[in-house]
């Protein structure tokens, strides 16, 4: 549980294990010698400021990118010695760098049954009735199913994520990434989505989760572990109710922060 340690070979119980990743583009250092472990029952938060490194850290778990140095594990698998084209579909990604390429005319239901052949946009493919009752029903589960037959192009912002979390399920995946999922949304939508993503972290057949988000009023209940990035690197890592404490989190977003916990959600403010 928690954080990685050095080893040759991967934990045969980790989802994600991160060994010394580094990514660095030009001078910039976006991710600085990150070790963390996600093991199948984890629900994990990742929080930190813009700039901290958490879409770089997603886009690795996804299989999207690779570190410049040290090894990553996603689903017992090394990147830079699988095909991350066979890996892909064992993810479930809901992301603002993913909706970009999603076509604005494509058809909700199909942005969703989609997902079964790893495909941004409907072309050839034949989809069975079945896999249209589950993308339908999927939609239904984030309370977007009446916007089925709309175009993605459309739809609002919050609409656009619950449609990709949908999307995310559709594959049945063993891991599930989520970045800023309530970004964009009004109060009413982001509690609404926050209590549907609890009973999603609350089902023991959900897969192993990790939700990036700038603010800790967007984790839903259920959360097990969290991990605080600045600047590339590790503030805090473990179990959420050792790591989201007022020093870790001021020390994260560089402001004096009080933090309470009321009825399993989070709440930070500015002190002073």
């Amino acid at each position: 549980m928690g954080i990685a340690l050095d080893r040759s070979e991967s934990n045969p119980d980790a989802v994600l294990e991160f060994v010394d990743v580094t990514v660095r583009r030009g001078t910039a250092t976006l991710l600085d010698g990150i070790n963390w472990t996600v093991e199948e029952d984890e629900r994990w938060a990742v929080l930190g400021p813009n700039g901290a490194g958490k879409t770089t850290l997603l886009q690795i778990a996804s299989a999207v990118m690779h570190p410049s140095s040290g090894t990553a594990y996603v689903l017992g698998e090394k990147l830079g010695r699988v095909d991350v084209f066979e890996l892909r579909p064992r993810i479930g990604l809901a992301s603002s760098f993913l909706a970009e390429r999603i076509p604005g005319t494509e058809l909700v239901r199909d942005v969703v049954v989609s997902a079964g052949y790893s495909v941004l946009g409907r072309w050839r493919e034949a989809y069975g009735r079945m896999d249209v009752r589950r993308a339908v029903a999927l939609l239904e589960r984030m309370g977007v199913g009446a916007l089925a037959e709309r175009t993605f192009g459309t739809l609002s912002q919050g609409e656009k994520a619950r449609v990709q979390i949908a999307r995310a399920l559709m594959t049945d995946p063993e891991l599930l990434l989520l970045d800023e999922p309530a970004a964009g949304m009004d109060l009413g939508g982001r509690e609404d989505l926050l209590r549907r993503l609890t009973r999603l972290a609350d089902d023991p057949d959900a897969p192993a989760s990790v939700l990036v988000t700038h603010h800790v009023e967007e984790l839903p209940r259920g959360i097990t572990h969290a991990l605080l990035l600045r600047k590339g690197a590790v503030v805090a890592a473990g179990l959420v109710r050792d790591v989201l404490t007022a020093e870790n989190l001021s020390a994260t977003f560089e402001l004096p922060l009080a933090v309470e916990r009321t009825n399993g959600r989070w709440y930070a403010r500015a002190t002073g």
